[in-house]
């Protein structure tokens, strides 16, 4: 033990003087020292520490000084539990001696007197716990990370999929201004007329938006079109292609365009059917435009042939057989 004539305590900052009412640190370049009553023994515990002559001791910052500030969760708790190793076995040495001395008392159950009471069991075993938890997460993160981007590349073409309604808009299907602005509608409309592209079909959204995109040069270039003729363009990917829109006359059949909104469905349908995803999204689009009061409750829904029979680019058999047992079909 230190053997100063007046030193400071390191937590409470009083003057020590007494012997006798003091502990000191057995490292030797340490040497701090500090009152007894603040060192969390009993008077038992006090008397054999001092008359022990080979129970080593060290204060807490002579415990802490070796570690390294910038070491990881892992070593630190590696730390811990040493510390708390060699805590317990002093302890030990403590109580059994104790014991020797007088068999009937009970000593008082402190994990261990010099650590700070802050420091227990359970806050390192929280601490070791948390260190583990950490590294599984981290290893968990990083796998599932890697495999989730890995599906969303895969299926990111088709976020739609008929089973909600996703709206790709101008600026994403890479639309080029209108010639014109097209008049407004007169809302809600009671007509809504279906009918094909006549070109290739479409599963994935990158293929759809060059259907579209060709879709509204051939309209604008060769049929002199303001924009894309159609109010809106259904892709087989399960994507809704905003065209006109809502609000404004279309352009795809004369004598309907300005009473009625017009849904085209990407590919030619005289042997082959609309997708599934097709004809899921046709339902969210429909209860889409009544509950915004763009369709009227009573609205009719039919195809372009069944109007203009004359008219071969309307004919599309398959697509329009396939709303056959819809309520608003005519």
């Amino acid at each position: 033990m230190l053997n100063r004539p007046l030193e400071s305590c390191p937590k409470c900052r009083g003057l020590i003087a007494p012997i006798h009412s003091r502990i000191g640190c057995n490292n030797g370049p340490c040497g701090s020292v500090f009152h007894s009553q603040c060192a969390g023994l009993t008077e038992e515990q006090l008397k054999l520490l001092e008359t022990t002559i080979n129970l080593s001791w060290r204060c807490d910052g002579c415990l802490g000084s070796n570690q390294n500030q910038n070491q990881s969760s892992l070593q630190l708790s590696k730390w811990l539990e040493q510390s708390l190793r060699q805590h317990e076995k002093r302890l030990e040495v403590l109580e059994q001696r104790s014991k020797l001395n007088d068999p009937g008392q009970q000593v008082p159950a402190i994990l261990c007197p010099y650590l700070p009471n802050t420091i227990s069991r359970k806050a390192i075993s929280i601490t070791v716990a948390f260190v583990l938890l950490t590294t599984l997460l981290g290893i968990i993160l990083a796998t599932t990370t890697n495999l989730f981007g890995k599906t969303l590349n895969k299926h990111q073409d088709n976020i739609g999929g008929g089973l909600i309604l996703r709206f790709v808009h101008r600026q994403a299907w890479l639309a080029q201004p209108p010639q014109k602005t097209p008049p407004d509608l007169t809302l809600p409309v009671d007509l809504v007329i279906v009918l094909p592209t006549n070109s290739d079909n479409c599963t994935t959204q990158a293929q759809c938006v060059l259907r579209v995109r060709l879709r509204q040069t051939f309209d604008i270039e060769s049929l002199q079109e303001d924009d894309i003729a159609f109010n809106f363009v259904i892709g087989g990917d399960g994507n809704v292609y905003v065209g006109r829109g809502w609000d404004q006359v279309g352009a795809h059949m004369s004598g309907y365009n300005a009473r009625s909104l017009s849904f085209a469905y990407i590919g030619s349908f005289q042997n082959q059917k609309p997708s599934a995803k097709q004809l899921s999204v046709t339902h969210l689009l429909l209860q889409r435009g009544l509950s915004l009061g763009k369709i009227s409750p009573n609205y009719r829904l039919t195809g372009a042939s069944k109007l203009e029979p004359s008219i071969t680019d309307y004919k599309a058999e398959q697509l329009y057989q396939s709303f056959g047992n819809w309520t608003h079909w005519s």
